[in-house]
Formats: C-alpha cells, structure tokens, sequence
C-alpha cells in the first residue's frame, strides 16, 4: 500500500451522498480543455455535492487516451485540494490495464474507485473469479461495484454479491445502475441485519429513480445529471422526513432528467446544460457524436425554463446561481 494515500480520507462502507459526474469538456476544436475540468471540481463543490466522480460513463472516457485520462484525474483531484472527495471508475477490459490505472489515480489523490464487470462474464463463478482476480490486483484500493446489467449484459445475483461482500474485503460499496433492480438493495439491507457486513449503497442511472431508492434506504447516489443540488436537495429533505417536499424537488427536475437520459443524444443535452449554465465554455463532443440540432436546443431551453418557474413556484432555492464563464 503507498503510505501517501493515508493523507486523506478513504471510500468506507459508511460513504454516503450524492457523487456529481464530471464530464471532459473540449474546446470547439476537440482538445481537452483542463481549464472546464477546473470549473467543473468549483461548480459540484458549491452545489454541495459529497463528492465528484471522474471517468464515468457520461465522462466520454472511451474517447480519451490513456495520458488524457491521467490528465483529467490529476487536474480535477489537484483542483479539489481536499474539499471533496474524488472516486474514478477505472473499468477496462483488461484486469492488468484496470489495476494499472487503479495505482495511478491512487497516486493522484482519489478517495477509491468503482468497477463494472466486463462484458464476456456470464456464470456465477465467471464473475466471482472475475472480481476475485481484480480484488487481489487492487490490494488496498477500496473500490465500489458499478451493477448495469442493462449495459453489460452481466447478471449478479443477490446472493452472489452477498458471497463477495463476505470475501473481499476492499469492496465497500455497491452503484445501482441500469437494470440493476431496487430488489438487490433490500436484499443487502436484510442481510445486513443478520450480520453481513454493511455495504454503501448508491442509485445510478443518474438518479431517475432516487426517492424509490432511498425508500430502500441507499445513501447516495452517483449522477452526470447537469443540476446535481436537485439529488442533493431531495436527499436532504427525504431524511429530514419531508418526503412530500422531497418528491415535489424531484417533480420540478425530472423533465429535464428525463430528456438528458435519452440514448442518442443524452451526451449532447448533458454539455449543452452545462455551457447553458456557464460552467463549461463549449458543448463540443468528440467523434463519433450526435450533435443537437436547432429544434433541439430549443427543447432544452423550453424545459430549463419550466424548470426555473416550478423551482421558484417551489421556493427552494434552487438552481445553484453560476456565473458565466468568460469566453462561454
């Protein structure tokens, strides 16, 4: 274990919040601009995210090269300097590549990492050797599984993530994404309580279904959603026991939730939020990328509009005030 990573907190099984996705802004020629990743790490912080997730499925990781990835954990973790902490999601086909650049963003400051199966798993022992083998490679990383059979095609039965929460030590926490059924988190809470050991429960799927999780008591969830102090907000108000209150926040975001989860163009609606709000300077998207149209700009601009006149009908404070950007 490098000793350096005992200069800060950890992931844990009692992690708990909303954890914004960062995406990797580009100029308008398509050069990574590292100045957007800095204004990103200073928007999620004054929205109160807990804390930032890079190289996430929304972040066009697969787009990056391996420099450009280091680049975007390191600029984005220097930034930060402790205010929050940073999970990267370091999955890859190959265990030695995953456990290579699982070292590094340790190296670089991350809190821990999160994993997803790979796609050629499909027995129960496939993915128990499978997560047995990276768990070994990662040693001391803690890191949290990313469940998304709906994306993987990778089944993991509730049993089965029982069985490696008992034997693998450093797995700490459990994302629910796409498919990934609210059934398993009442399974690992009733396990819990005949002595499993706790693992930190998070809703993905960009927190579509985020009151429906938390009935399910999850603490947190993951989510590229481009207005994160929505989740966070609803968060607060549902344990606070303002459930209606909660559900109400959720009303008032889910158009525009709903629209930016749409498979063709989702990546697009997401950028286009985010330079609408000032945070980053360009919607750019790298090859191959579906742009937005005019009519679907304009789409964007009508729900950003019912959305503010429901959250001020709402008086909840909400959206985060930004400035823009100079040169946005």
């Amino acid at each position: 274990m490098n000793l350096n990573w005992n200069d800060r907190p950890l992931i844990t099984t009692s992690t708990r919040g909303v954890f914004a996705e960062a995406i990797s802004p580009f100029t308008d020629d398509g050069t990574l601009d590292l100045d957007g990743i800095r204004a990103q790490m200073d928007f999620l912080v004054a929205c109160g995210a807990s804390g930032v997730l890079l190289l996430g499925a929304g972040s066009e990781a697969d787009k990056l090269t391996n420099d450009e990835r280091l680049s975007v954990v390191r600029a984005g973790i220097r930034h930060l300097n402790g205010r929050i902490p940073a999970i990267v999601d370091i999955s890859s086909p190959g265990i030695d590549n995953l456990a290579l650049l699982g070292r590094r963003v340790m190296d670089a400051g991350a809190a821990g990492v999160r994993i997803s199966p790979d796609v050629t798993l499909r027995t129960d022992e496939d993915i128990y050797n499978y997560f047995e083998r990276v768990s070994e490679r990662l040693g001391e990383i803690p890191w949290i599984l990313h469940d998304q059979p709906a994306v993987t095609g990778v089944t993991i039965a509730s049993y089965l993530l029982i069985r490696m929460l008992q034997d693998f030590e450093r797995l700490v926490g459990m994302c629910q994404g796409l498919g990934s059924g609210l059934d398993k988190a009442e399974a690992l809470r009733d396990a819990e309580t005949k002595g499993v050991r706790r693992l930190a429960l998070f809703e993905g799927n960009d927190g579509l279904h985020f009151p429906q999780a938390l009935d399910r008591t999850v603490d947190g969830a993951f989510s590229a959603f481009a207005y994160p102090e929505a989740l966070i907000k609803l968060q607060e108000l549902f344990e606070a026991g303002k459930r209606d209150d909660a559900e109400d926040v959720f009303d008032a975001y889910l158009p525009l939730m709903r629209h930016q989860k749409q498979l063709v163009i989702g990546p697009a609606v997401v950028k286009q939020l985010l330079k609408v709000r000032g945070v980053i300077r360009s919607a750019r998207l790298r090859e191959p990328a579906r742009r937005l149209d005019e009519a679907e700009e304009q789409d964007i601009e009508r729900l950003v509009r019912r959305m503010e006149r429901r959250t001020r009908q709402l008086g909840i404070g909400l959206p985060t005030p930004w400035p823009q950007r100079s040169g946005s």
